[in-house]
């Protein structure tokens, strides 16, 4: 895998590349808000998680800006809730994780990753209830949200043990070829 996969040499060379690479982070983020609503009648069964695993390996530090799209156009479909805030800080941190282990290319690690974070998900929810009811109200929010998780977490391992691979190389191959 070519390192930042053409993302950094793209900038470089003048309006057209910067067109080009808006455009393909726009995309990137389009579709993180396709497969969530796509998949939204599951519950708690989602590739957003994967997906921005992807993006960072694949682009680096330019999965911020399809993480930025993907916040942003959800709060404007859903509205802008305690849950958008939620947004705000979880995608980016699980795109900080995934670049902190940017060599790693073991599916089996990344569904443990991605498994652990679908776990986690509920009890990063509660840290805004911490500063709105204390810690009874963050507790209560998260231990209801348990099960959820639960399918979280497995739905999260599952679809990244089976498809981190095969998206790997497919956004390789989109992003070299959309932005040279």
């Amino acid at each position: 895998m070519n390192k930042n996969a053409g993302v950094k040499g793209s900038v470089k060379s003048g309006n057209r590349n910067i067109y080009k690479y808006v455009a393909t982070m726009g995309m990137l983020g389009a579709l993180l808000v396709v497969v969530q609503v796509g998949l939204a009648f599951l519950p708690n069964i989602e590739l957003v998680s994967l997906l921005i695993i992807v993006y960072a390996l694949v682009v680096g530090k330019a999965v911020f800006a399809p993480i930025a799209v993907f916040v942003l156009t959800e709060g404007l479909i859903y509205g802008f809730g305690l849950w958008w805030l939620n947004y705000v800080y979880i995608w980016p941190l699980l795109a900080l994780l995934a670049l902190s282990m940017r060599k790693e290319r073991s599916r089996v690690v990344w569904a443990v990753v991605s498994g652990g974070f679908g776990l986690l998900f509920g009890a990063l929810c509660a840290l805004p209830y911490l500063f709105i009811g204390g810690t009874p109200t963050a507790l209560a929010y998260w231990i209801g949200g348990i099960p959820f998780d639960i399918l979280h977490g497995i739905g999260n391992a599952v679809a990244a043990f089976f498809l981190f691979k095969p998206s790997v190389k497919a956004f390789e191959w989109i992003v070299n070829r959309s932005l040279t």
